[in-house]
């Protein structure tokens, strides 16, 4: 969506004959800049993901297009991941539960922080906070598909 009303601003402009700063012809594009998480957009294949470290790299510490109520327990997508998340993906389908919500503690508990479908990914949680007013780096233990009504707290 801020794609589209970037562009919807630069086409405004332009047709009034205003110049553009270039900075605001490259967000339209894919983003403020290239990262490595751009290069991993899988599109839309109904799936969360998590990084160990900063831009979608390190250790892939998990995918799954479910909920996941213990990070460190089989069977949920992800295994021994508890507080290692440093980046993380949305590549859900569009509509109804399309937000994840990730929790600091097991069984959807503790502080929460979520991620919009239409913001693809947060490559660096360590500039983001949790509910609870704890930084988001390194502390997820389970997540959910939730819809954006049940979300107060953005990570971007």
């Amino acid at each position: 969506m801020r794609k589209f009303a970037i562009t919807a601003a630069v086409l405004g402009l332009t047709a009034l004959g205003l110049s553009v700063p270039a900075t605001a012809a490259q967000a339209a594009e894919t983003g403020t800049r290239a990262t490595v998480c751009n290069s991993k957009w899988p599109g839309r294949n109904g799936n969360v993901y998590a990084w160990q470290d900063l831009d979608c790299t390190g250790t892939l510490l998990g995918a799954t297009a479910g909920h996941d109520d213990d990070w460190n327990a089989a069977g949920g997508g992800f295994q021994g991941a508890w507080d290692k998340a440093t980046s993380v993906m949305n590549a859900g389908f569009t509509g109804g539960r399309d937000v994840v919500k990730f929790w600091s503690l097991t069984q959807y508990r503790g502080g929460y922080g979520c991620l919009s479908p239409n913001e693809y990914f947060a490559d660096n949680l360590t500039d983001n906070t949790l509910s609870n007013g704890v930084g988001a780096n390194d502390q997820f233990r389970s997540h959910e598909w939730v819809t954006a009504s049940q979300c107060g707290v953005w990570l971007t």
